[in-house]
């Protein structure tokens, strides 16, 4: 028998009443981080093809990153690019088929976050 009622209600929640999940967060946050450090890869390539080419175009572009403007984005990145990795990791073990029921991946999406924010701390101490 047909569904009368089929019309009056919705498909999917509506942008207002629905509560985004950490898992969604950080699934969304992964795809962004790959997206940021993917736009910076232009700034690797002139660091390279000036440190290739001349002192004075490898001292314009070294010195803007050895700026606290270049410094914040260079540790931007970095936290981006751990963020991602680990994101990535996460897939791969539910791909295995571990670790799937959500209070364990709400766990992964929290150590996702401190994770990324510990390994940028301790590549900023070390470099």
């Amino acid at each position: 028998m047909a569904d009368v009622n089929r019309g009056n209600r919705p498909l999917s929640p509506h942008l207002m009443i629905y509560r985004p999940q950490l898992t969604s967060i950080s699934s969304i946050m992964v795809r962004i981080s790959g997206l940021g450090v993917l736009t910076l890869v232009p700034l690797v390539v002139w660091w390279l093809l000036a440190a290739a080419t001349s002192e004075a175009a490898f001292a314009v572009i070294d010195g803007f990153l050895r700026s606290w403007f270049g410094m914040l984005i260079l540790t931007a990145a970095m936290w981006g690019f751990w963020y991602h990795t680990l994101g990535r990791l996460r897939h791969v073990i539910w791909d295995f088929g571990y670790c799937l029921d959500v209070p364990t991946s709400e766990k992964m999406g929290i150590g996702m976050f401190v994770g990324a924010t510990v390994l940028t701390a301790l590549v900023a101490l070390v470099v």
